[in-house]
């Protein structure tokens, strides 16, 4: 599978780019080969959430199979290890799979095979603290020792941060313009607004908020008051009681902003009948007409097999169906 021809230190330098962006990919490294296989052990290739690849990792038989396993793990935030090959490559297991891996049969004429670790690289949370408060403060050290990228800002320096949908907003100011501040979120729309305060002074907010002319839609975005009920709190004790109601949302996935996972091709795509891997169905899937269909292959090699015994992979294609 190729893309823009980077690999060693550019791959690593891609990826930390990317984290740094908060943008989520998919990390795809060869573990193992068996010649002639175009892939290299230790290869590396990142495929992103909009299906831009960097690296190189396999060629065109390993292509489609990478990019749909690669989306499918991304989607479900969960890595996965593939054994790409000639379906008798399982035989060096005694016929027997190990736990966890994938077996996808592919037919190409290297006749090689390829593990690949495919591992989704997710974005770590993005909290925005406003606000100079000694619970502030605590908070912000609290997210920083579990590796949450964290800014702190005044209110009037709110604007000027990174903040975007996928961010978390927890307003601090203890009534020192929180106002202005949840203006200027409710216009950024990060995946979470919480404001640090009484239920009163809650439904004062809100009703500026309305008066000012927001919709009940946006209202219901803040929350306020917010934290896990932990009793009778200091100050700090209260940032705890925060990060906890945080913790607890994010592993539920309710601060998961919605990411559209558009890895796999929009373009048209059919089945190789000869491996049965999805290639696409134009110009570049090698099209063959027979008995007036058109039937489209990863390879010259599935072509060519194809066009010596065309009904035998026909009949098999129909008992599959």
């Amino acid at each position: 599978m190729g893309g823009s021809h980077i690999d060693g230190f550019g791959i690593l330098e891609i990826a930390v780019d990317l984290a740094k962006k908060g943008e989520e990919f998919v990390m795809a490294t060869v573990v193992w080969r068996d010649a002639p296989s175009s892939g290299k052990q230790g290869a590396r290739a990142i495929i992103t959430a909009t299906g831009k690849v960097f690296g190189f990792i396999g060629g065109a038989c390993a292509e489609p199979v990478l990019l749909r396993e690669a989306s499918e793990a991304l989607a479900k935030r969960e890595p996965r290890l593939l054994l790409l090959g000639p379906s008798d490559q399982q035989d060096q297991y005694g016929g027997h799979v190990p736990n966890g891996m994938t077996v996808v049969p592919i037919s190409c004429q290297s006749d090689g095979a390829l593990q690949i670790f495919i591992e989704p690289i997710l974005s770590v949370p993005h909290l925005v603290v406003i606000g100079r408060s000694p619970m502030a403060h605590t908070l912000v050290q609290l997210a920083q020792s579990l590796d949450w990228r964290v800014e702190l800002v005044d209110g009037s320096d709110f604007a000027s941060t990174s903040a975007n949908h996928k961010s978390i907003v927890v307003v601090a100011t203890q009534g020192h313009g929180d106002e202005e501040v949840l203006e200027t979120a409710l216009a950024i729309d990060p995946v979470y607004i919480g404001v640090v305060g009484s239920k009163k002074r809650g439904e004062h907010l809100l009703g500026y908020l309305k008066d000012r002319g927001f919709t009940q839609e946006k209202l219901q975005r803040v929350r306020v008051p917010i934290g896990l009920d932990l009793g009778k709190t200091t100050h700090r004790e209260v940032a705890v009681a925060v990060l906890a109601e945080l913790v607890k949302l994010r592993s539920s996935g309710e601060l998961s902003a919605e990411t559209s996972v558009q890895i796999t091709s929009t373009e048209a795509t059919s089945i190789d009948p000869v491996c049965q891997m999805t290639v696409t169905a134009n110009e570049k899937g090698r099209p063959f007409s027979y008995q007036g269909q058109t039937y489209y292959f990863c390879c010259p090699g599935c072509r060519a097999t194809f066009e010596k015994e065309p009904a035998k992979y026909i009949a098999q294609e129909a008992s599959c169906s």
